[in-house]
């Protein structure tokens, strides 16, 4: 019979996302790590921002991030 295993945080889904204080889970904007000479500084400036992450992924997070959501 196997044994029972405590939970726990996956490390990698730690480092890429954050639980808000009303518990939505935000994401970084992809494409900001190099080539960013020819786009414009309004797109740069949106691309550093925090953006909710979609209802479809919403449940696959929240199991790797057990101990980060109300629940």
């Amino acid at each position: 019979m196997p044994r029972w295993k405590p939970m726990k945080t996956k490390k990698a889904a730690a480092k890429r996302f954050k639980v808000t204080a009303t518990g939505k889970i935000m994401r970084k904007g992809a494409g900001k790590r190099h080539l960013l000479g020819h786009r414009r500084s309004k797109v740069k400036r949106r691309l550093s921002k925090d953006v909710p992450i979609s209802d479809t992924h919403r449940h696959h997070i929240e199991v790797s991030l057990p101990f980060s959501h109300r629940g």
